[in-house]
């Protein structure tokens, strides 16, 4: 499994998008999350660890608070992982509109 193959299987939980939603409109804590999520303070933390194992967020210790963000590296990787599947998906859908049969 490549590493945005990761991504988007770890993004095919809807927690985990809705904390990567939050977190892009800037550096959060734990309980600021969990403020806004169905979901209890240990679960966040665990979903922020799978966020972070493939790539998408980042953490850093300001105090006595740990802050998550999101990575724009990892965005940049998801990014072109997205972009190279729709090129070779319309690529397709136009060699089959035009009657190529080398599919």
């Amino acid at each position: 499994m490549t590493n945005a193959q990761a991504m988007l299987t770890a993004l095919g939980d809807p927690t985990r998008q809705a904390i990567l939603d939050q977190l892009s409109d800037g550096p959060r804590a734990v309980g600021e999350l969990a403020a806004d999520l169905p979901v209890s303070r240990p679960a966040v933390s665990q979903h922020l660890k799978v966020l972070k194992e493939v790539g998408l967020v980042l953490d850093e210790q300001q105090g006595t608070r740990r802050l998550y963000r999101v990575d724009p590296d990892g965005l940049a990787v998801l990014r072109r992982h997205l972009d190279d599947f729709w090129k070779r998906s319309l690529g397709a859908f136009e060699r089959r509109t035009r009657g190529d049969t080398d599919d």
